[in-house]
């Protein structure tokens, strides 16, 4: 872990939900895989990263694992890292189950942790530098970029916002969301955009762009989730 300035955000206080331990993180993985399609989610990461058996890849905020786990399958090694210390419990769990023994499971944040191990082939975030307001995430993505080898890849996915018809996006992404799942579901979104941090799309390319990302593929098709694809600048 870094050695901090006093000033520096704290990414120990949970924003959203704190998970305490295996049974809440294991509900929590549920609850996600009710309205999102995340075998889906990452078929399409795996396509595009192409990892190759011989590489290195990096899942930061890791969560429950699904996709370091995926990761684990294609290529030599993969970092995990996140603060919950119930996640990287839940995910160390689940890859011993699945006889992945090439999973690294490390604590730590976008602004902490420090990696020292090879230079990443790839590296891939998702739902999780909404945690972070606009001043901070620009320092992750500079820090994210510096572990990823010249050429390497980068995925990021998260919640941002298309300027252009920005409320409806929002009201009709919450109310499909009830749709599908829960009026608890769709409370959580709407305590999301009330309370977390996510940006403007607009906003998430410029800094990409700062730190050495080349987008090569973005897609934001119901303007408020963002996958952007992109290559660190040799």
């Amino acid at each position: 872990m870094a050695t901090n300035p006093v000033w520096q955000w704290d990414e120990t206080e949970p924003v959203a939900r704190d998970f305490g331990d295996r049974q809440v993180v294991a509900a929590y993985d549920e609850q996600h895989r009710r309205y999102r399609d995340v075998d889906g989610e990452i078929a399409a990461v795996l396509a595009r990263l192409d990892l190759k058996p011989g590489q290195v890849a990096g899942d930061f905020g890791c969560g429950t694992g699904a996709f370091a786990r995926a990761f684990a399958r294609r290529c030599r090694t993969v970092y995990a890292v996140d603060v919950s210390a119930a996640m990287l419990d839940y995910l160390a769990w689940q890859a011993k189950e699945e006889g992945l023994a090439n999973v690294v499971c490390r604590p730590g944040g976008f602004l902490s942790y420090v990696h020292d191990g090879p230079p990443l082939d790839a590296l891939h975030t998702s739902l999780a530098l909404h945690h972070l307001p606009d001043f901070w995430k620009q320092k992750a993505l500079d820090r994210l970029a510096g572990m990823i080898r010249a050429g390497g890849k980068f995925h990021l996915m998260d919640v941002a916002f298309v300027a252009e018809n920005c409320d409806a996006n929002i009201a009709a992404w919450i109310a499909r969301t009830e749709a599908r799942t829960t009026v608890e579901m769709a409370d959580a979104l709407r305590q999301h955009v009330r309370r977390e941090y996510s940006t403007y799309t607009w906003i998430l390319e410029g800094m990409l762009a700062r730190a050495g990302l080349r987008i090569d593929h973005a897609e934001h098709p119901e303007g408020v989730i963002a996958h952007y694809y992109c290559t660190k600048a040799m």
